[in-house]
């Protein structure tokens, strides 16, 4: 039986979400990579657990996260049953429609029938009255936004959401989205958005918005999906996210692994001269910005989760630091 350490409070920073009255841990664990059918379920029980010993509350998934879509979902469902389910209400339990999930015209996007119905399917795989946090998990050009943003109030108001929030909308189409949710009476919480060393584009305008409208800002791929860590420093190892071809949402090529390696290199040494890893670095690079409440990771291991929260040791930077990492991300 689990039992969930008593400090588990104790070291973890939480942040505001935007002006609500929600907090957030600093780091928060992403399920879209290693909690599918294809993983060991022992493996994610000691990740989960670990994870929220050390005060990791967030627990970030989506309809389609796997493989197979859903898997994450029942996974999650199976350890909260076995594992959580005296702790629900410690727990920030997030879930996303609007990817591909089932066959036909209502299986992916933004319509009211897909991101309801999805809503209720992510509920029964996990085991759960409510999520906590429900996003549009993509902006859909067919569809009304007056529909999808219906659809999250329509979630709220029917209990199987606490909050709603985007993901992956631009700026111009966050602030129609955020307009219509505060007319209909349940404000946007947050944003979530990928955002690294090689992926800025929330700088250019997105973040500043969000500070404005007080909403808070939570970036996946923070690592650039293990670019910014020390593991393809020497090239691709086996067993690598960039040599696998058996999951839907690769995502990483070996070819994107080439095109970054020289500066990555160099950045490693900027993190070595800080007492930091390549990862531990990329994370407090992107806590730095005030409107980033938390930043997802995924983990394969407990090691690499313990080695990852331990970014939180060391979040500042000089101003000298930032503009050499700077120059290099821009030469």
């Amino acid at each position: 039986m689990y039992t969930a350490a008593k400090p588990r409070y104790e070291s973890m920073r939480y942040n505001r979400v935007g002006k609500s009255g929600v907090k957030l841990p600093a780091i928060s664990l992403g399920w879209w990579y290693t909690f599918g059918a294809l993983d060991n379920l022992a493996n994610a029980r000691a990740i989960a657990r670990r994870a929220f010993d050390l005060g990791v509350v967030h627990f970030d998934l989506a309809n389609n996260y796997g493989p197979p879509p859903g898997a994450a979902e029942e996974t999650f469902g199976r350890l909260l049953k076995e594992d959580f389910g005296s702790t629900r209400d410690e727990l920030i339990v997030s879930t996303k429609a609007g990817y591909d999930m089932w066959a036909g015209p209502y299986g992916e996007q933004g319509s009211r029938k897909h991101l309801l119905a999805s809503l209720d399917q992510s509920l029964k795989r996990m085991g759960l009255e409510y999520v906590d946090i429900f996003y549009s998990h993509r902006f859909d050009p067919e569809t009304p936004l007056e529909e999808t943003m219906g659809a999250l109030d329509s979630a709220v108001r029917q209990g199987k959401a606490l909050y709603v929030g985007i993901s992956n909308y631009t700026p111009e189409q966050t602030g129609q989205a955020v307009r219509i949710l505060h007319d209909l009476g349940t404000p946007c919480l947050i944003h979530q958005a990928g955002y690294n060393m090689f992926n800025r584009w929330v700088e250019q305008g997105l973040l500043e918005l969000l500070d404005k409208e007080g909403i808070g800002f939570i970036a996946f791929s923070p690592l650039a999906q293990g670019r910014l860590t020390d593991r393809y420093l020497k090239g691709i190892p086996p067993g690598a996210r960039a040599s696998k071809t058996e999951r839907v949402w690769r995502g990483l090529t070996p070819q994107d692994v080439d095109d970054s390696l020289a500066k990555v290199r160099r950045l490693n040494e900027i993190a070595r001269q800080r007492g930091q890893t390549l990862a531990q670095m990329a994370l407090a690079w992107v806590l730095r910005k005030v409107q980033v409440t938390s930043a997802l990771i995924g983990a394969s291991s407990v090691e690499q989760l313990e080695a990852d929260l331990a970014a939180l040791d060391q979040l500042q930077f000089s101003a000298e630091e930032l503009q050499v990492i700077e120059d290099i991300l821009q030469g």
